[in-house]
């Protein structure tokens, strides 16, 4: 089966994050083990989710794994022109929900096990497909934990997120969190009786807002402020939703070391409880790395860019395996109603594949 056949039966799958993905998880995984691939499935505590770990080529250290992740966005709202669950081809594009966000990538990567399976590799190729990484990268860590723990570490690692085929190498992290801040209710004619919940949060928002910078540092958005129960009662519950995006990991330890701050300094009769809500690390891979020098001997496009959207990378540069970015299309597409990859991108994405499999048979 080519790419854009695959790609068509990965499209009618519904896995929109909130929603299981098991039916594509288990398509793949059997048309992986027919194709002489070893598969790993990892789940979520529900069951409902699923990770696919596939290896073609021997188990011995140095090989190169290709991540993508099977879960799309909702197209809730969005005016389509088709079926976003049915691949439509026009104008040399395909269009449907994750056609470029990522399951064109994916399609490539199993339309090309075939042919990797015919030849005498002598490093392995990891195919990693992880749930849920359109609301914070949820299924990546537990799937190279388990990669980890049952294999040799890889050399490389390249997420196929679109970059019309540019090598990424860097982009900031997403850190995502809940604070409830907790006062005292009391009659509005005599504060004294009370605490606000709201004034400290409104505090603490001024504060974070205050840490954001442009020019490619940390940005702050406050996403959700809600609090108190009526005009004359002093707010005992005030909750903040907010999320920052930091260049690197110092600068997510400096946010957090004034948050932690501000937590301890609060007014009598007043706490704050936070929580997090996703956890993405930034990735920050340089030029003269090893795995760019294999990137752009597979056809990887060249100067390099720094992409405004964060992925797994950072994941698997956390776990020692460097790290970058190279997939077909472009992000411009991605989310939007009517999403489509030209055919032009996905035979951009075979040739590299097909590449892949050469650098992986080359004498060591």
């Amino acid at each position: 089966m080519d790419t854009t056949g695959i790609l068509r039966r990965l499209v009618a799958f519904d896995t929109t994050s909130r929603r299981s993905n098991l039916d594509l998880v288990h398509w793949a995984a059997d048309y992986l083990e027919h194709a002489g691939a070893r598969v790993r499935l990892t789940s979520d505590v529900s069951g409902e989710k699923a990770n696919i770990l596939a290896t073609i080529g021997r188990d011995e250290p140095g090989g190169i794994v290709l991540s993508g992740h099977t879960d799309v966005v909702p197209v809730d709202d969005q005016d389509w022109a088709s079926d976003p669950f049915v691949l439509a081809s026009r104008d040399g594009r395909l269009h449907g929900r994750g056609a470029v966000d990522m399951k064109g990538f994916v399609a490539a990567c199993l339309a090309a096990v075939p042919g990797w399976r015919a030849r005498e590799l002598r490093r392995p190729i990891h195919l990693a497909l992880s749930y849920d990484e359109e609301i914070g990268c949820l299924g990546v860590p537990l799937l190279i934990t388990d990669m980890l723990a049952h294999g040799p570490l890889p050399a490389l690692a390249i997420i196929g997120e679109p970059t019309q085929m540019q090598i990424g190498l860097s982009h900031r992290g997403f850190y995502g969190y809940r604070s409830v801040f907790h006062g005292r209710a009391a009659h509005s004619s005599d504060p004294r009786l009370g605490a606000s919940a709201i004034e400290p949060a409104a505090a603490f928002i001024a504060v974070l807002a205050a840490l954001g910078g442009g020019d490619g540092g940390t940005t702050i958005n406050i996403g959700r402020i809600e609090g108190g129960s009526a005009i004359n009662i002093i707010p005992e519950r005030c909750e903040v939703v907010w999320e920052f995006r930091p260049p690197d990991e110092a600068a997510a330890h400096a946010v957090l070391a004034v948050v932690e701050g501000l937590a301890t300094g609060l007014a009598a009769g007043v706490g704050v409880e936070t929580v997090s809500l996703a956890n993405v690390p930034p990735l920050s891979c340089v030029p003269d790395d090893p795995a760019v020098a294999v990137a752009r001997g597979l056809g990887g496009l060249w100067p390099p860019i720094a992409m405004p959207f964060g992925t797994e990378a950072g994941f698997f540069q956390q776990a020692g395996i460097p790290a970058l970015v190279c997939g077909p299309g472009s992000i411009a597409q991605a989310h939007q109603p009517n999403e489509w990859i030209a055919l032009a991108e996905l035979d951009a994405a075979d040739r590299f594949l097909a590449r892949v499999g050469d650098w992986a048979a080359e004498e060591l």
